[in-house]
Parts: structure tokens; C-alpha cells; sequence
């Protein structure tokens, strides 16, 4: 019988992450753009009903983090789902995972590095965009490369920028809405749910398209279960990070989201700014687009900061496996495995070369993809937990006390929403609907890749 402790045994890796950086890591990853600036384009498509999404896709997120959990409490890795994934389904299924993980960091990493510019460039108007992006790039390398401890410093205090900026949004936009301020010619209050058209004003079938997007916002929660196998007693950290989750997505995500539609009637809000500088530009407070521009600066930063992180991790687990170039998989003197961490800089690198180029379809777009990764990502930790909990139930290993609530319901259930999801991604009328169609090449290019592996195997065995 395997014990519930049994632990990475990739060599390497140093414990480096304390339980004050992980708890906030965790945190910094339930909070991104997808809040920051696209929950204004969202909330002007679908209207207060967007809230609804916000707390669906919430609950899938909560479920897809306690199967982590149980998952990480019976066997801490830095590979993550790779690990988790070859164990209970089967070396394809690491393959599969693992590379499209990395096909959504990659395609994220681009739209953010390209952001980062653009939010700087309202500072400097007279430096080329590409040559911040090539900046701001170079700084969150070296970052990565040197110091897993000093990633977590960098991660923690990006974090705290996130939450503070959420707090006090949440604080003073109470107060608004207590008090029915005047918000530019609009009055702040819950009447701005139904006065405008309904809970539902476009239809409730357009709050269902949302999910895509509200899947991608909640991206990047799963990074906690990478960082176990650098962080120091695992096992008593991992679990209160990803416990906290459920009130980080209540008050941080369905709470702002439920505040904005409160504090402004939703046809105010559009997709070329933050939500939170709409707010705050219409009660005439000097110097709050400054602010906030730093503040979604902030978030740019710290999503390529993590997609840097993460990758390099899971890069090295395809590449001991002999399921990626074997230059990812190598370590530096630093204990980072910089060459997967260099083979994702060079798909940022080529985001920095189309700054100029990418045209706002294609920036969708690649979003849309990123979303075909998290929701990989999320229904193989859920598969995952559901035959974890199968072998514990033949007596072939013992189950973490740190369980999946309601399993196996609420796996299949989670599972079923992922599947709904990717339907609704062939019925928009936008990018999705795109990405949708351009998924027979990625499958296409994963089971080549596959083939390629396996006959490279057979001439030379992998141990």
C-alpha cells in the first residue's frame, strides 16, 4: 500500500518557498486581468447576470482546488498534474497535460508581456513599446533564474499589491453603495441590478457565453500545487492555501464583480478600460487612472512572473519523462531548471516581436486557446482525484485526510461543467468560436508529438 505521504522524488529542487509566500502566491493567483480588465467588457456584454458566472465558475474552481489538495497531500510534486496524470490515467495523459499547460502559459504569456508595454507606454509614450515589453521580460528571467526564494519574494509582494488594491476597492465601493453616492450622473445602489434592462438584460443564453472568459479569469489558482514540491512542510501549508480559496473567490472575485454592477449601471462599463478606473474616474478622484494603470501593471507582471515559474517546472517533468527536449529539463547551480524556463522566454520573446503586429482578434484569440489549457488542466486534477479515490477504495494506496468534499458527485459534476464550456466555445459568435475550430491542430499536433515520443522510446528506453 502507498503511503499518503509519499513524496517527490525528482532530484534537485530545494525547499525553498515558505508558508508566507505560498499562502499569497495562492492568493495572487485567484487575481488577475481577467478582474482587473475583463470583467468591464463583460459586465457592458451581459450585464449584473455576469455575477452569476463569476460564482459558477467559482465553485468548479473550489472543487478543482480541494481534488489538488488531496492530490498534493498524497504525493507533493513539482510536476502537478503531470505527475498526477501519468500515475492514475497514463503516460499519454502527462504528455497531453503537460504540453497543453504550457500551450496556455505561452499564449497567455504573450498577451500579458504585450500589456505590460502597452500600460507602461502610458507613462512613456516616447519608448518603443517593444523595447518594455523586451525589459520588463529580461527583469522577471532573471528573476526566475537565479532564486526560487527570490521568485517568491518577487510573487508575494506582487500579490500584495492585487489584494490591496481589491481591498480597498471593496471598502470604499461598500461605502458608496451604503450611502447611494453619486457616481458621475449615475446614483450607486442594488436597484443598478434590475434598473437596466433586468438581472438578465442581453439574455440569459449571452451569460452562459461568458464562461470562457470567467474560466481564464480564475487561471492560475492551480499554481499553488506546483510550488509544493519547493515548499517547505507541504503538508501543512498547502492545505490552508488552498482551503482559502473558497473566501477569496467569494469576496475577491463574485463580490467585486457584484460591487461593480452596484456602483455603476452596466452599459457604463466597456472593454477598452478597468472596471475599477471606470468607478473611480466618474467620482472625479484625481490620479486614479495612475494608479490603477499601476495596479494592472502589477497583475501583467506577476501572470508572466508565474507562467515562467510554472512551466519551467512542468517542462522538466515532460523532459525526465523524455517527453520534451531534453535542454528543458536541465538545472542550474540555483536549483531552477532554467532550461524550461528559457524555452517558454522564447515564446514571450515572440510576443515582444509582434507588439507592433497582433491585431486585437488575435489577442482574443490566444486568450481563447489559453482557456482550452486551464480547463485541461482542471479536468485532469479532477480525473485525476476520481481514480485516487477508486484505488483507495481497492485497498491499493491510503487516502489523504485532506479530501475532495462530496466526491465522486462533484467530480463528474465539475467534470460535465468543463465539457458544457468547451460546447458553448463552438456556438460564439467571437474569438472562441475560432479557437474552437482551430483545436483539431493542436490534438492533431499532440498525438504526432505522441507517436514521436513513443518511437524515440522504443530505440532508446526511458528510465
Amino acid at each position: 500500500m502507498s503511503s499518503p505521504l509519499d513524496t517527490d522524488h525528482t532530484p534537485g529542487y530545494s525547499k525553498a518557498l515558505s508558508g508566507r509566500q505560498v499562502q499569497m502566491i495562492a492568493i495572487g493567483g485567484a487575481i488577475g486581468v481577467g478582474l482587473f480588465l475583463g470583467a468591464g467588457g463583460k459586465l457592458h456584454q451581459v450585464g449584473p447576470s455576469l455575477v452569476l458566472s463569476y460564482a459558477i465558475c467559482g465553485v468548479a474552481g473550489y472543487f478543482v482546488m480541494r481534488a489538488l489538495g488531496e492530490l498534493v497531500l498524497h504525493q507533493p510534486s513539482s510536476g502537478s498534474f503531470v505527475t498526477y496524470a501519468r500515475k492514475f490515467i497514463g503516460p499519454w495523459a502527462g504528455f497531453v497535460s503537460g504540453w497543453m499547460y504550457w500551450l496556455y502559459w505561452a499564449t497567455t504569456g504573450i498577451a500579458e508581456i504585450t500589456a505590460v508595454a502597452i500600460y507602461v507606454h502610458k507613462w512613456l509614450p516616447d519608448v518603443p513599446q517593444w523595447f518594455t515589453a523586451l525589459a520588463a521580460l529580461g527583469v522577471l528571467l532573471a528573476v526566475n533564474l537565479l532564486s526560487v526564494k527570490l521568485f517568491g519574494e518577487l510573487e508575494f509582494w506582487f500579490s500584495l499589491v492585487k489584494v490591496l488594491a481589491i481591498v480597498v476597492f471593496l471598502v470604499v465601493g461598500l461605502g458608496l453603495v451604503f450611502t447611494g453616492a453619486h457616481i458621475g450622473d449615475a446614483t450607486a445602489g442594488v436597484h443598478n441590478l434590475t434598473d437596466h434592462g433586468g438581472f438578465f438584460p442581453t439574455g440569459f443564453g449571452l451569460t452562459l457565453m461568458t464562461l470562457q472568459a470567467v474560466i481564464f479569469a480564475y487561471s492560475g489558482i492551480e499554481l499553488v500545487g506546483i510550488t509544493a514540491g519547493e515548499t517547505q512542510d507541504a503538508r501543512k501549508v498547502v492545505p490552508k492555501a488552498i482551503n482559502s480559496v473558497v473566501w477569496r473567490i467569494a469576496v475577491f472575485y463574485v463580490g467585486s464583480v457584484l460591487l461593480l454592477a452596484m456602483l455603476v449601471p452596466w452599459p457604463f462599463y466597456g472593454s477598452g478600460e478597468s472596471p475599477f478606473v471606470t468607478v473611480f474616474s466618474r467620482l472625479g478622484i484625481p490620479g486614479v487612472g495612475d494608479v490603477m494603470n499601476a495596479v494592472v501593471l502589477t497583475a501583467a507582471l506577476s501572470s508572466c512572473n508565474s507562467g515562467l515559474y510554472s512551466t519551467g517546472r512542468i517542462l522538466r517533468a515532460l523532459a525526465d519523462k523524455g517527453e520534451a527536449p531534453a535542454f528543458t529539463g536541465r538545472m542550474n547551480k540555483h536549483h531552477v531548471p532554467f532550461g524550461g524556463i528559457l524555452f517558454t522566454c522564447s515564446a514571450y520573446v515572440f510576443g515582444v516581436v509582434l507588439n507592433y503586429l497582433v491585431p486585437t482578434e488575435a489577442f482574443d484569440i490566444a486568450i481563447a486557446i489559453a482557456s482550452f489549457g486551464v480547463m485541461t488542466t482542471w479536468a485532469t486534477l479532477i480525473f485525476c482525484q476520481l481514480r485516487l479515490r477508486q484505488a483507495a477504495l481497492r485497498g491499493d494506496l491510503e487516502r489523504p485526510a485532506f479530501r475532495m468534499p462530496g466526491a465522486p458527485y462533484t467530480g463528474w459534476a465539475t467534470l460535465a461543467f468543463l465539457v458544457l464550456i468547451v460546447v458553448l466555445m463552438g456556438f460564439s459568435d467571437g474569438a472562441e468560436k475560432i479557437a474552437f475550430y482551430s483545436m483539431p491542430v493542436v490534438v492533431v499536433a499532440l498525438v504526432v508529438g505522441w507517436r514521436l515520443v513513443n518511437r524515440r522510446r522504443t530505440r532508446t528506453p526511458i528510465s
